[in-house]
């Protein structure tokens, strides 16, 4: 047999960067914390730092003769959003945001199913490619492009026209509350819009969440007499739920907040985003500004508290 000479532990390497290297490795707590200090004081200074100062704005007031804010304690500005005109801006934004969340988990759901149990090879890669594509292409132009879509000379309008169903579309225009001139001006453009931006934040988590019902499930059902429809409502639906939940955690939130589509596409009527937008930036009400964007705040982390309940950070 032959001897091994020497010691059994390797010797401390020389130079400040293998002593640094030694450090570390006999202390990863201080390398962790090392690691951890940078994020985490981006995080706290800067994010919750800026939440913060957010909120406390909230509970300032505008002088109403000179124009400047009053820096007292007060709940004035949180009153002044129950205003009509206020509090319907609020109720304006969460119903939509609940409208395209149901829509978008009604049109996801039969897509991320398929993905989920019959896409398989290539077809799986295009199913992946056509969910991120339309992520991959600007923001502002994907809107603008849909505005040329939905407006009143645009090719939506064409088409039906071929189809002679342009008195169809018409008859919906005239509708009090989703019509308008165009689709381009109207809530149903804005509800269009914001399905077709945000669908993919609903597809591919239900289409992880697809992926973890074992096919066995679904056959017992149906080898135990179960119809489609009760297979789905007892079996695949509650299996799939987290997912769906963790999906409209996206475009709930994503809906509550934005301010661009609507902007762009929809009628004259405020959503919270360019409540706050015109608030600080034209009226230079900086606490109603920040009293309107607590409020989004606020809904999510109801919303999220009830979804962690429901698990369904298991499917993100």
């Amino acid at each position: 047999m032959s001897t091994v000479s020497g010691t059994s532990i390797l010797t401390g390497r020389q130079g400040l960067s293998g002593r640094l290297s030694d450090f570390f490795w006999r202390n990863p707590k201080i390398l962790l914390l090392l690691m951890l200090t940078p994020p985490l004081l981006w995080l706290g200074v800067i994010y919750l730092g800026a939440l913060f100062a957010l909120l406390l704005q909230s509970f300032f007031s505008i002088d109403d003769f000179s124009g400047l804010i009053n820096y007292e304690f007060t709940f004035a500005t949180y009153k002044q959003l129950l205003i009509p005109s206020n509090f319907d801006i609020i109720l304006r934004t969460v119903l939509m945001a609940v409208l395209v969340t149901l829509a978008s988990a009604i049109i996801a759901f039969p897509i991320a199913y398929y993905a989920a149990r019959y896409a398989r090879g290539k077809w799986k890669v295009i199913f992946y490619l056509g969910v991120m594509l339309p992520l991959w292409s600007s923001y502002l132009v994907k809107i603008y492009a849909w505005k040329l879509i939905l407006a009143k000379e645009g090719i939506l309008t064409w088409f039906l026209a071929k189809l002679n169903l342009l008195w169809l579309l018409d008859a919906w225009l005239a509708l009090p509350v989703v019509g308008g001139t165009s689709l381009s001006i109207s809530y149903t453009g804005t509800f269009i819009v914001f399905i077709y931006v945000w669908m993919p934040f609903m597809i591919l988590p239900i289409q992880a969440s697809l992926e973890r019902v074992q096919g066995n499930l679904i056959e017992a059902s149906a080898d135990l007499g179960g119809k489609p429809s009760q297979t789905f409502r007892y079996v695949l639906f509650p299996l799939a739920l987290p997912g769906i939940i963790a999906g409209s955690i996206f475009t709930f939130s994503l809906t509550l907040g934005d301010y661009i589509i609507p902007q762009i596409i929809g009628s004259s009527r405020l959503f919270i985003g360019q409540a706050v937008y015109a608030q600080q930036g034209t009226a230079g009400n900086i606490p109603l500004a920040a009293a309107f964007s607590i409020v989004p705040i606020v809904i999510m982390g109801l919303y999220l508290w009830m979804a962690k309940r429901q698990g369904a950070f298991d499917a993100l």
